[in-house]
């Protein structure tokens, strides 16, 4: 048997990256946990992790986390804020402060830590639904940083092929997660509705009819990372049970 795949997640203190992190795990990686709140590492730590308590919109910090990630197999982007207002409310200092965790710390971690992976590794980055539709106004900003991701994607994928290292990114929709009710809470009261209403009114939007656990989308990180999807790369995968299409 081969030494084990090493794995670094992102965002690993709760949520999708949580999950992936211990999808990870149960398929006998090692596995780096990144994420700025340590007390939420205690859990994927408790599993097997190795945490990394780090803030990636500090530059010390990021250069932290570029030097624990040399030589990995496997690097899953998760970490990612949200700030939910009224189109007109959004500041530069919203922009500049969510750019910085949702796309420039990806960009800065595919291309420290990417061209150091061996031939055959994998990244996942993640995207959004948001970034292919506008239904949600009060996370424009955010939207617009996922919508980078998909271009830092494909950069990185024409650049790594070489290696090669894959690049891949995932557009979940409506995932049961921290990050999903902070959506309800805050954007219910903009919208004059009650958090029930638009918790109806969302999943009304998919095809499906209902939300995905963090464990669901996990599973497709997961396939994504191996062998089977070997001569896939630059793509976006949609996980919305039909939300989006295209």
């Amino acid at each position: 048997m081969g030494p084990r795949p090493r794995a670094m997640v992102t965002g690993a203190a709760s949520g999708i990256g949580q999950a992936a992190a211990g999808r990870l795990l149960d398929e006998g990686c090692s596995v780096i946990a990144v994420d700025i709140n340590g007390a939420g590492l205690e859990t994927v730590e408790s599993l097997g992790a190795e945490p990394l308590v780090a803030d990636l919109a500090d530059l010390g910090d990021r250069a932290r986390v570029v030097e624990a990630g040399q030589g990995i197999d496997y690097l899953v982007n998760a970490a990612g804020i949200i700030r939910l207002k009224p189109l007109s409310d959004f500041t530069v200092d919203d922009w500049r402060d969510i750019f910085t965790v949702n796309a420039e710390a990806i960009f800065f971690l595919c291309q420290g830590i990417g061209p150091t992976m061996p031939p055959g590794s994998a990244i996942v980055n993640l995207s959004s639904s948001s970034a292919k539709l506008a239904n949600t106004v009060e996370a424009a900003v955010y939207a617009a940083s996922k919508t980078t991701i998909l271009s830092i994607t494909r950069s990185f994928a024409y650049g790594l092929a070489r290696i090669p290292v894959r690049v891949n990114a995932v557009c979940p929709a409506i995932i049961d997660t921290p990050m999903q009710d902070k959506v309800l809470e805050q954007v219910a009261p903009i919208r004059g509705m009650t958090m029930e209403e638009l918790t109806i009114a969302r999943n009304a939007t998919v095809p499906l009819g209902r939300p995905a656990s963090p464990e669901e989308l996990a599973g497709l990180i997961w396939f994504l990372l191996g062998e089977k999807p070997g001569y896939m790369t630059g793509q976006a995968v949609n996980f919305g049970g039909g939300y989006v299409t295209w």
